[in-house]
């Protein structure tokens, strides 16, 4: 099946690269402001039994660690997502552009969305070399205990004793294996799934996809992210119980199979969908976020 393209008209002003670049940083930061107070609860449920459910874990973290407990861990992703994003974007339009040519189409002409889809799991392979440690590390402060149990003094904090306790790899890139299966099929799904349902209205409505209202935009990104959760979810549970796991007799999980084999010896599939209720929740407002954020910074740079 195919679709129209993302760019009909030639790019003006600054180069198509820089444009992909600041339009995903800019998204990126609407990304992590939108969605880490969801985040955090969906780690706390990924990572401990703790909680009864979504809605106990809000009420708990607040009345034990106050409001600003949601944006714990903050800074790192605000700095960071806003790179991985752009990464994203730069990445899966590079990817796009490439197919073009290999398909010796020209801009407004079609591809097929098993190509969106692999410039999309392109480009979360190729966001992976900087989500892997930036979650890890994100992660690691959001789960911390509270109060004088505290583990880290902040990111800094965080990565030095990482690297103390496991190196570079092992511990600031611990869980990369499976963060880049979990990039790849979520960002997969995540571009594929926009790219058809801007493409069909397009073509219902005919009009150009440039002149797709910017509500459409923000509803059919928030689609997009359920999408995205619901094919990488598994990976992300997997991802975020090696991330939080202790170092060395404290260590429960020795690898990404392992760490798969006995998350279903504990709690079966359904181990594997903990804490998909507030995801869901939170990926509908941060997804039309990021590509309302996105769409209207590509628009204004020309």
């Amino acid at each position: 099946m195919d679709a129209p393209l993302v760019e009909i008209e030639a790019p003006q002003g600054p180069s198509q690269a820089v444009k992909d670049l600041l339009s995903g940083a800019a998204g990126g930061v609407a990304q992590v402001l939108i969605g880490q107070p969801f985040d955090i609860v969906k780690v706390r449920l990924q990572t401990t039994t703790q909680y009864a459910g979504a809605l106990d874990a809000a009420r708990s973290i607040y009345r034990r660690e106050g409001a600003l407990a949601f944006y714990k861990g903050t800074l790192t992703p605000l700095v960071g997502i806003g790179a991985c994003v752009s990464v994203q974007f730069a990445a899966f339009h590079a990817a796009r552009r490439w197919f073009e040519r290999r398909n010796g189409t020209q801009p407004g002409q079609r591809l097929a969305y098993s190509q969106y889809w692999a410039a999309g799991a392109f480009a979360g392979v190729a966001n992976t070399v900087l989500s892997s440690p930036i979650e890890h590390i994100r992660i690691r402060l959001q789960s911390q205990p509270h109060g004088a149990g505290r583990l880290y003094a902040g990111p800094v904090d965080c990565v030095r004793q990482l690297v103390r306790a496991g190196g570079v790899l092992g511990g600031v890139y611990r869980g990369t294996a499976v963060t880049l299966l979990r990039e790849a099929s979520a960002y997969g799904a995540w571009f594929a799934a926009f790219e058809w349902m801007m493409s069909a209205d397009a073509r219902r409505a005919g009009v150009d996809r440039r002149d797709v209202p910017a509500w459409k935009v923000a509803l059919y990104g928030g689609l997009a992210g359920e999408c995205l959760w619901l094919a990488s979810y598994p990976f992300d549970v997997v991802k975020s119980r090696m991330q939080t796991d202790g170092f060395g007799e404290a260590q429960k999980f020795r690898s990404m199979r392992h760490c798969f084999a006995a998350t279903w010896a504990a709690d079966g599939a359904a181990g594997f969908w903990r804490g998909i209720g507030p995801t869901l929740l939170r990926a509908m407002p941060v997804s039309a976020g990021t590509f309302a954020v996105v769409e209207f910074t590509m628009r204004a740079l020309g």
